[in-house]
């Protein structure tokens, strides 16, 4: 048996560390720009005096924020595609503490 006193060798692991895209801000940004794209849409080329302008806004910002929130997402694929081939490999060892933990419950 081992006391607590004999040094324990470090465990060594390989690891692969990478940048990966947050797939939110992609999806909000796509979203966005859509938004955007309806509003010209609607709002800037001419139209059927049958339809209010405020409606086919409605129509098509349902449509063009849905597009271009898939969109967002297939470029932050690309971007996570990219960065798997930059990724780089490293081996990382396991640091015993130097202080041990204790629970005295003053945390708030």
């Amino acid at each position: 048996m081992a006391s607590e006193d004999t040094p324990v060798a470090p465990e060594r692991r390989a690891v692969t560390v990478r940048r990966a895209p947050r797939y939110v801000p992609f999806l909000i940004l796509g979203g966005l720009l859509g938004v955007v794209v309806a509003a010209v849409i609607a709002y800037g080329l001419p139209g059927d005096e049958g339809y209010d302008a405020n409606s086919v806004f409605g129509f098509f910002l349902t449509f063009c924020a849905a597009g271009g929130a898939i969109l967002g997402a297939v470029v932050a694929l690309v971007l996570d595609r990219l960065s798997v081939r930059r990724a780089e490999h490293a081996v990382v060892e396991s640091v015993p503490d130097s202080v041990p933990d204790t629970d005295d419950g003053d945390r708030a």
